[in-house]
């Protein structure tokens, strides 16, 4: 197993770590929470890297093709889910961010049976970020910060509905035509 795809797994096992110290005493310990964010960070820095460093040395795989989006979901959504459940994000919100995932999925899925690879469009990953950004966000749970918060809250949100607009508009003859 290469470099990349540990880094993958890497992140998919540090996922239940990251939802264990966000929600221990209820969400209300700070120090829980820090060490929440920073199993984030660096779970969303080995994404990057992992990403990096297979099309750097040409180590991508169909299991990091496979896992590492998905791991990236699983890290993002199960952060949504937590943020609900300490009510800090309001459930219709997370409903949007995680049908997008689905959907986006789902295209990609239809699109690989039919022999098409769909590229991240630049507003995917505008949305990744302001995601990673708003979920660090809540997290640190900073009042202080609270106005930011809300800006990339609604920030993610609107790129997630643009982005699944855009890639839809882009590849809606993946799902009509069989192929692009």
């Amino acid at each position: 197993m290469n470099l990349p795809n540990k880094l993958t797994i890497l992140r998919v096992i540090m996922i239940p770590f990251f939802v264990l110290f966000l929600l221990l005493e209820g969400g209300t310990n700070v120090t829980y929470r820090w060490i929440a964010a920073a199993i984030f960070v660096i779970a969303s820095f080995t994404d990057m890297l992992d990403g990096m460093i297979a099309r750097k040395y040409g180590l991508v795989t169909n299991f990091g093709k496979f896992m590492d989006p998905l791991a990236d979901k699983l890290l993002v959504c199960s952060g949504l889910i937590c943020f609900t459940a300490l009510n800090q994000l309001s459930a219709w919100i997370v409903i949007v961010i995680i049908s997008r995932e689905f959907i986006i999925s789902g295209f990609r899925l239809v699109a690989s049976d039919n022999g098409v690879v769909i590229a991240a469009s630049q507003w995917g990953k505008f949305k990744t970020v302001s995601q990673m950004v708003m979920s660090v966000l809540l997290i640190v749970n900073i009042p202080l910060l609270s106005p930011v918060t809300a800006v990339f809250i609604w920030l993610a949100t609107i790129l997630t509905i643009v982005s699944l607009v855009d890639y839809i508009v882009k590849n809606y003859k993946v799902l009509t035509e069989g192929s692009m």
